[in-house]
């Protein structure tokens, strides 16, 4: 593969990893093998990020609809989490990757939170990549967590309610403070976003794939990556005001 840099690079990715169970069906295995080849997908991904040079990614692990799961599944999809908790945190570290969690954690299993939290604070001088780990997560949640984080701020005289603007309200969200996606992928062939980052996608450009999400790799994220450089990216602003640029 042909690994030169685009002429524009995204500075963060966020994927929706879709098709594990997809995968599975279709080689007559479990569920479990899907997630488990899913898993491998990420770290490949991740690698993938790293030598492209993208700082910032967003990987969508568990939504807050999961938990609707049937139970066999939801309790093999946490054991899978917390196996690579312990087996992968150590080599994001030595890869100087930070690794954050957002979403309602408060869900989760304790050992799985305690998990979480020595991941972050083990990682969190690290800047060759930030590496966001979506779990619980949904984009409606973390706009009525921040419009309740708001509300309390004003009630405690910290801001008026007339000072509330977009950068208040970006920095109320869980992806705060790295910056808003540049690019979104979705594998598995399905064209929505799901209730993920509704807020932060405002202006990203959406790239979908019939690719399932353990066949994701090395050749589709540079596909990915050079559609994208391909791409206009105006901001509600006519291209002349824009220069031409795809930036």
């Amino acid at each position: 593969m042909n690994m030169s840099k685009p002429a524009v690079l995204p500075q963060h990715i966020a994927i929706i990893m879709d098709g594990n169970g997809r995968w599975a069906r279709r080689r007559l295995l479990p569920r479990y093998a899907g997630h488990r080849a899913g898993l491998s997908a990420a770290r490949a991904t991740i690698e993938s990020c790293v030598r492209h040079g993208v700082p910032v990614l967003t990987l969508f692990a568990f939504s807050s609809e999961n938990w609707q799961r049937p139970q066999t599944e939801v309790g093999s999809l946490m054991e899978l989490f917390l196996g690579a908790l312990e087996t992968e945190v150590q080599n994001l570290n030595a890869n100087h990757i930070r690794i954050r969690f957002i979403g309602a954690l408060d869900g989760f299993a304790a050992a799985l939170q305690e998990g979480m939290r020595r991941a972050q604070q083990l990682t969190r001088e690290n800047t060759r990549l930030t590496l966001n780990i979506a779990v619980g997560y949904g984009g409606r949640w973390d706009m009525l967590q921040a419009v309740r984080r708001l509300a309390a701020d004003v009630a405690a005289g910290r801001i008026s309610t007339p000072d509330i603007d977009e950068v208040h309200f970006s920095n109320a969200l869980a992806l705060a403070p790295v910056p808003d996606p540049d690019l979104f992928i979705r594998t598995g062939g399905e064209r929505r976003i799901s209730n993920f980052l509704l807020w932060n996608l405002a202006y990203t450009e959406l790239y979908f794939t019939d690719t399932l999400w353990p066949d994701f790799a090395d050749q589709e994220l540079d596909a990915a990556i050079r559609w994208f450089a391909g791409r206009q990216r105006r901001f509600g602003l006519t291209p002349e005001q824009r220069g031409g640029t795809h930036v």
